[in-house]
């Protein structure tokens, strides 16, 4: 039995793109790629800056938990100068801290520290603290019982990295700060970016 045979007429079905054709849709993707890219990478800023907000703030709460599962008083520091922070044991309660973890801060993150007003010789880490105000480094101590010490920053703040011929007011920022009883840290939804010079 025979099957009948299709031909195509002149007009027919085409198959694929002319030349013309591919180069209009190459320019139509250009011309969004072009629009949507300064909202796609303020986007994957954002989601950066989050990211290390939500790692430091991590950090604080399990800093808090050893300090109280192991009796021994924890120190969260904070190397702006070289970027980077983590967490140990105070010197003196352990020879070697082996849990001891470090991060490196984004490079599309900056980081500011907003200290104490409590003075200095009512805080437990009294030399410690003097320590830390002379130097770069900044110190929030953990207390055997769980407790925030006196002398340690009220706020730390995450900012994204300031570009030139940027306005520094319009910088995404998330503040984190001790809770109103000072049993914690928390992120701080109710503060407005605005310009710190």
């Amino acid at each position: 039995m025979s099957h009948p045979q299709h031909r195509l007429s002149p007009g027919g079905d085409r198959r694929g793109f002319t030349l013309i054709e591919l180069i209009l849709v190459m320019a139509m993707l250009l011309i969004v790629l072009s629009v949507s890219a300064p909202s796609l990478s303020r986007f994957f800023r954002g989601r950066t800056l989050d990211s290390e907000a939500r790692r430091f703030l991590a950090l604080t709460h399990y800093g808090q938990s050893r300090a109280i599962s192991e009796g021994i008083p924890m120190r969260l520091w904070i190397d702006i100068e070289n970027r980077r922070y983590g967490l140990e044991a105070e010197e003196g309660f352990v020879e070697e801290d082996e849990k001891a973890t470090e991060f490196e801060l984004d490079r599309d993150i900056d980081i500011e520290i907003e200290e104490s007003t409590v003075p200095v010789r009512e805080s437990l880490f009294r030399q410690t603290a003097a320590q830390s105000e002379t130097g770069n480094e900044h110190r929030i101590h953990f207390t055997p019982d769980g407790f925030i010490d006196i002398s340690s920053p009220e706020t730390v703040l995450f900012l994204e990295k300031e570009r030139a011929g940027e306005d520094a007011t319009t910088r995404n920022g998330i503040q984190i700060g001790q809770s109103r009883n000072r049993l914690h840290y928390e992120i701080q939804t109710n503060w407005l970016q605005t310009a710190r010079r």
